[in-house]
């Protein structure tokens, strides 16, 4: 069972202002990226379920952040049907996160109060999204549609939450582009936890890069 609510996590993402994201089916490589990233200061990780047997790695990394990182949200994404949904929030996932709008995947969530984050790329979708009771839309790919689509949909409604996801990096430009047209976080992927990172196995790199990330955003925020 997931250990926060949809409105506790909502709210992390949108103090993180940053949701890390990545894959990899070495467990005890896992363990040493979360450990990176909690030592930076993020307190919520999208687990991005894409390889076979990926929710036994899952599993084993919920169950060390619960007792090696205390605070650390845990959340799958690449989620695509109800079933797989369901499954992970058996293993206690804290958010699910989608790559399309999915009303099954929304109903299973809301049954147990576990925030969802669906891909949408029209406002058609954002509202039906909302009409859902969807708290934070994942825009993807966000590189497709860019600072101007967020700006564009923020004015009519102020109210929506947005998250892009693709096209995010930790360039001061880049995130400045976003935060300024009005998102409530970004999710970061490989530009964060690159490939480089996994294969050279610099877990201290990514400790700095997440912490000066984090403090990035927070200076943009500030502004």
């Amino acid at each position: 069972m997931a250990q926060y609510t949809r409105i506790e996590v909502a709210s992390i993402m949108k103090e993180q202002g940053m949701v890390p994201l990545f894959y990899h089916p070495n467990i005890a490589l896992g363990k040493k990226i979360l450990k990176a990233c909690y030592d930076g200061g993020a307190r919520l990780l999208e687990f991005t379920a894409r390889g076979d047997f990926a929710y036994e790695v899952f599993l084993e990394l919920h169950k060390y952040a619960i007792k090696e990182l205390p605070g650390m949200v845990m959340g799958v994404g690449s989620i695509t049907d109800a079933a797989a949904a369901s499954l992970f929030m058996q293993m206690g996932a804290n958010f699910i996160v989608t790559p399309s709008l999915r009303e099954d995947i929304a109903k299973v969530c809301n049954r147990r109060k576990v925030l969802w984050s669906p891909g949408c790329g029209t406002l058609t979708e954002i509202n039906n999204a909302e009409e859902l009771g969807c708290e934070i839309v994942k825009l993807f790919p966000g590189a497709t549609y860019g600072p101007g689509f967020v700006k564009a949909i923020k004015g009519p409604q102020p109210w929506t939450s947005i998250m892009p996801t693709g096209g995010v990096s930790t360039e001061e430009t880049n995130l400045k582009g976003w935060f300024d047209a009005g998102v409530t976080c970004v999710g970061m992927g490989s530009k964060l936890i690159s490939k480089a990172v996994l294969e050279k196995e610099d877990y201290d790199g990514l400790k700095i890069k997440v912490k000066e990330t984090l403090a990035l955003i927070k200076k943009l925020r500030d502004q």
